[in-house]
């Protein structure tokens, strides 16, 4: 029997892209980069579970990412607010 070695998914790529990213655009961005980041992350998590998908870990860390990136971007909006004023 042929065994496949096991790969990353591709939602957990894109999910930890997407975290990465929600830190470097503004608080609107931000916030939809972390959900985005979110949503990939918790699906990679899922398929993570196939013992033929990697990407566990870092679909766990892209969730934990994301969680901050919602924060800054929430104290990103808030500095812009203040400096509206």
């Amino acid at each position: 029997m042929a065994s496949s070695k096991a790969s990353f998914s591709i939602t957990s790529i894109l999910a930890i892209i997407a975290a990465i990213l929600s830190f470097k655009v503004g608080a609107f961005g931000g916030l939809l980069l972390a959900s985005i980041a979110f949503i990939f992350g918790v699906l990679g998590i899922v398929l993570a579970l196939s013992p033929k998908t990697r990407g566990g870990g870092l679909s766990i860390l892209a969730v934990i990412l994301s969680f901050i990136g919602v924060i800054v971007a929430i104290i990103k909006a808030i500095s812009w607010l203040v400096h509206l004023g």
